[in-house]
């Protein structure tokens, strides 16, 4: 069964949440750490996502296993066909998992940067969570985004997990662009693979 890394804890503070990390017991020491951690995840063969980071910590006890990642993460998601679609970084995270009820909580933390590489645009706040259930993103932290067609910028963000339709919840001091050059190019530099050249 595949399982989408993003994010998720409902925390109604936007700073200090790595503390909380800094207070676990969980037998003080981790059972595993991994560094350089590259991790593909498919679904029927198909990449869905992949992890990158330079540390990962597991902690374990009877009810609960949790996986810190104090050096920052770095999740690539991949549409159909292999497609790179979304990108998210963040200086630290950390991924719950409650043994008793197989609930996962993940949480993203400290310059949280999450951005569509299709629909060009970037959002920018200090904490981020993933709610696995409902498929969404989400913060109730400042935030700001922009795009080719405008910036915005608000409190609370909500989205489906791929971040293709976020939308700001309390929105103040943005601004659209009513009108573009039809000529211009925007080039995917992500996914480009560039022109056929004739022989």
């Amino acid at each position: 069964m595949a399982t989408a890394f993003a994010v998720a804890f409902v925390v109604f503070s936007c700073k200090g949440k790595l503390s909380e990390a800094e207070h676990l017991d969980l037998d003080e020491t981790p059972v595993q750490t991994i560094e350089n951690m590259f991790f593909v995840q498919t679904e029927n063969g198909i990449v869905k996502n992949r992890i990158e980071a330079p540390v990962m910590e597991r902690y374990d006890n009877d009810s609960m296993a949790v996986e810190l990642f104090p050096e920052g993460v770095k999740v690539y998601g991949y549409e159909e066909g292999n497609k790179l679609e979304s990108i998210i970084v963040a200086k630290a995270a950390r991924h719950d998992k409650f043994k008793k009820t197989g609930e996962e909580k993940w949480g993203a933390y400290g310059d949280v940067v999450i951005r569509n590489v299709i629909k060009q645009e970037r959002m920018e706040t200090d904490t981020l969570y993933w709610d696995q259930a409902k498929h969404e993103i989400f913060t109730h932290c400042y935030v700001k985004m922009s795009s080719p067609q405008g910036y915005m910028q608000g409190y609370g963000m909500r989205s489906d997990e791929m971040a293709r339709n976020a939308i700001i919840l309390r929105p103040f001091d943005s601004y659209g662009l009513m009108k573009e050059d039809s000529t211009l190019v925007r080039i995917d530099s992500a996914n480009f693979i560039g022109p056929l050249l004739k022989k």
